[in-house]
């Protein structure tokens, strides 16, 4: 399977988006993600650009994202 990678956080909204997420607030660098089966939001800081490999993977779990589904959306986000 492929590693995880740091990726900018435009492509990772994205991918959370697929998986039925939307953005609900935003606050400095700070955007808020909702879906509603999940109790706790995601966040995604927007500085740096670059999203590291912990903070996806916090989100992952939250989201409850396999890495599987994971590079399947990041494949359909290129």
């Amino acid at each position: 399977m492929a590693k995880l990678v740091p990726i900018d956080y435009r492509k990772l909204i994205k991918i959370f988006e697929l998986k039925g997420f939307r953005i609900s607030r935003q606050k400095g660098d700070h955007i808020a993600m909702t879906k509603a089966e999940i109790k706790r939001p995601l966040i995604i800081k927007t500085s740096p650009k670059k999203v590291s490999v912990t903070h996806i993977r916090t989100n992952m779990t939250t989201a409850q994202m396999s890495r599987q589904q994971y590079f399947e959306f990041v494949e359909k986000v290129k």
